[in-house]
Parts: C-alpha cells; structure tokens; sequence
C-alpha cells in the first residue's frame, strides 16, 4: 500500500516491491516496540560505511533577514481585544481566542501572568523585512525567548516571547550562527541547536545533536514552557492549513475561512 501502489502509479517498475530484480531499502527489525534495526540494507545490500556528504556553500547561510531590534516587535495599542492562538495539548491545531493585552506606553506587551506571550515571524529567505505579529497562550512562558527556523512549510523564522529586547536578541543570534533553535534570557543564550544547512538541518554527529536538542527543551522548560514539545509546537504555529488560527509573515491566518485577519478583534 505504501510504496508499490506509487511505484506503479509513476511507473517506477523496478520499486516498490520486495522481489528479485527490485531495488529495496530495508530496516530489519528483531521486534516492534524498541524499532531498533539489525540490519539496514540500501538497493538490497548491508549498508557497511557511510560516507560524508559534502555540502555546498550555497546551502548554508540562508538566513537572509534585515538588521531586527526590539522596535521591530513592538505593537502600537489603543485598546481593544485581540485575536490570540490558543496553544492545544499535545496538538498542532489550534483555538483562535479573543484577550485584551496588556498594554504599556501605547504598546501591547507580553503578559506571563495570563499566559500571554507574544509571537512574530520573520521572512528569512529575501530579506523583505517582512513580520507578522501575534499574541500566543498556552505555553506557560514566563520570560525569555525562544526562536526557530525550522517552521512549516515556508521555513520562516519563528520567535515567541515575553520581551521585544529578548525577541529581536534571539532572532539575530539565530541569523548569525545560520539557522536552528535558541532559548535565550535576557542577552544570553541559554541553549542552542545550530542548523546551518538551509537553516533546516545539523552537520553535527548524531549524539551532538541530540544533546543539543534536549538542552534547548531543558532551557524552555526552565524559562517557564509547560506545554508539549516547545520548538516542535512553534513550528507547527507558523502552518497556515491547519486551523485554526496560526502565524506567518504576512500576519495571522485564519485557516477556517482562508484569509488574512488583523491582529485586532472588531
């Protein structure tokens, strides 16, 4: 069902099948509750060594955003309510809510004692200067910031937290070491997981990596997230065809009816 009904389907005769004469890349499991392979085969042969993979210049270094600092995160308020995405456990749906921000100096701020963090996405690819604006609860954020690169499906730069300054000092870092996830506080980078292929992958070895990761899901933990996976959820947050109210560069989505809404709930 899985790979020789589109081997057909796309006429690739010599996919898809386990038979003499097929092409077959195998895992050879002992059980399925550890999925951990005896055996890997590619083209049907043990797969013995892996050679490295060069990667090309023009692969690394895509984040190509304009100089961000803390005004660029601002929101101009007067009042009122406004569209917030409301995070689900443990789903990569959403809730479009309505809250009334908290407001300082004609701004709307993040406010960590509703659970009201702020959002922004920052076009990464052209350096537009582009931003979309938002307010997020759910997450249990108390201060810092946390950022990505990795959010679905244009892979725009995704930042939620409880300060602009922290906002903008997250968003530069990750353009400066090439794309990846970062928990910062303050002017310090707590944990980070560079991923400077397109912004999207690690050349790290494997146990580097992971390390990375579970420090960076240590370090949101620490600054207040009590939500499911963080980055995971933030990259999901920036997928606009999963309803229902979700964050691009352009500004909020709402997925159910299609369309652009204004961050300010009439």
């Amino acid at each position: 069902m899985a790979s020789l009904h589109p081997a057909q389907w796309h006429g690739l005769g010599r996919h898809g099948a386990i038979a003499p004469g097929y092409q077959a890349d195998l895992l050879l499991l002992p059980d399925l509750e550890r999925f951990v392979p005896d055996v890997v085969l590619k083209r049907g042969r043990p797969i013995e060594h892996v050679p490295s993979a060069p990667v090309p210049d023009w692969v690394r270094q895509t984040v190509r955003i304009r100089p961000v600092g803390p005004g660029d995160f601002a929101i101009p308020w007067t009042g009122g309510d406004a569209r917030v995405i409301g995070l689900i456990p443990d789903q990569v749906v959403t809730e479009s809510l309505v809250r009334e921000p908290a407001t300082r100096g004609g701004l709307a701020v993040a406010d960590p004692a509703r659970d009201l963090a702020k959002i922004a996405v920052v076009e990464r690819h052209l350096a537009t200067g582009r931003i979309g604006h938002g307010f997020v609860t759910g997450s249990g954020l108390q201060r810092g910031a946390l950022a990505s690169t990795v959010a679905h499906d244009a892979h725009n730069l995704v930042v939620v937290g409880m300060s602009d300054e922290e906002m903008a000092f997250a968003v530069a870092h990750l353009a400066t070491i090439g794309g990846g996830i970062v928990a910062v506080e303050g002017e310090r980078v707590l944990a980070e997981c560079p991923l400077p292929v397109a912004g999207l992958l690690s050349d790290a070895p494997l146990d580097v990596v992971i390390a990375q990761s579970r420090s960076c899901n240590e370090a949101a933990g620490a600054l207040g997230w009590s939500g499911a996976t963080p980055f995971l959820t933030i990259a999901f947050l920036a997928l606009s065809v999963i309803p229902a109210l979700k964050i691009t560069d352009r500004g909020l989505v709402d997925v159910d009816r299609f369309e652009l809404v204004s961050l300010e709930a009439s």
